[in-house]
């Protein structure tokens, strides 16, 4: 793995040299964007708005418009910005994890220290663990600021970016029941359905099926093999919640006993 940053961890006066690693890849298929009268490949230029030319990647500058005219940024710009945290990963609360609605959660990083920094990384490590807590950091990472929850995850820290408060949506525009409408009878079924599928959760059990079915269909074309798509089969046809559950109450039991 190549690492995306070097900085460290601010951990009160503690300072833990360390890199940043993407902790996921993607499953997705590599599909490529084809004219559709030849399939020829369609490639995207960086163009120069004034002269219609290409224009190289180690030409290209950024810049913010102020007052009619580009102030234009180099990497030592944005550092004079706030060095430090563009540096630091600085820890500035803890807090227990379940506090943390999974709606802030975004992307996960791997921490990995730096050579100096192997003591103080560990002895990090094992105080969040011991502690069940996670600690709440900010730092910049590609000219922007995130949020972000440090935790414990067996020998590795864990860097999750989260989002900050006010890029959360308000609910207020959505139309949703009241809990009113909501009949004993069927939570009572609802409850018993949830306690039938309930299960240790183990997430190497869930796997990304549909990128290896598009690559059936794929192979399936090129052989020039006519493809039939599957119907939905549904599963039942009652109008009213009550025989809808008593009918998923079943078909486990059903499942179980098999």
């Amino acid at each position: 793995m190549k690492s995306i940053w070097t900085g460290s961890i601010g951990f009160g006066l503690v300072n833990i040299p360390v890199k940043l690693y993407s902790a996921v890849q993607s499953s997705d298929l590599d599909l490529d964007m084809l004219d559709k009268k030849d399939h020829a490949n369609i490639k995207f230029k960086r163009v120069n708005a004034e002269t219609g030319k290409e224009v190289e990647w180690g030409n290209i500058v950024k810049g913010y418009r102020l007052n009619d005219k580009y102030v234009v940024l180099d990497a030592k710009d944005f550092e004079m910005a706030n060095a430090k945290k563009s540096k630091v990963i600085e820890v500035e609360d803890f807090v227990k994890e379940d506090e943390i609605d999974s709606t802030y959660y975004e992307t996960p990083y791997y921490l990995e220290p730096e050579k100096s920094g192997v003591r103080a990384y560990a002895l990090f490590r094992e105080a969040l663990a011991k502690s069940k807590k996670v600690g709440i950091a900010t730092f910049v990472l590609r000219n922007k600021e995130h949020l972000a929850v440090l935790r414990a995850v067996g020998d590795v820290i864990v860097l999750n970016k989260i989002r900050f408060y006010q890029e959360i949506r308000e609910t207020d525009d959505l139309k949703l029941p009241s809990k009113s409408e909501v009949k004993p009878k069927e939570l009572t079924m609802a409850l018993s359905l949830i306690e039938q599928l309930t299960t240790k959760f183990d997430i190497s059990k869930y796997k990304d099926t549909y990128a290896d079915d598009l690559m059936k269909v794929i192979k399936a074309k090129a052989k020039g093999t006519k493809i039939t798509a599957p119907k939905l089969q549904v599963s039942h046809k009652a109008s009213d919640l009550m025989a809808q559950l008593k009918e998923s109450l079943g078909t486990k039991k059903k499942k179980k006993a098999s």
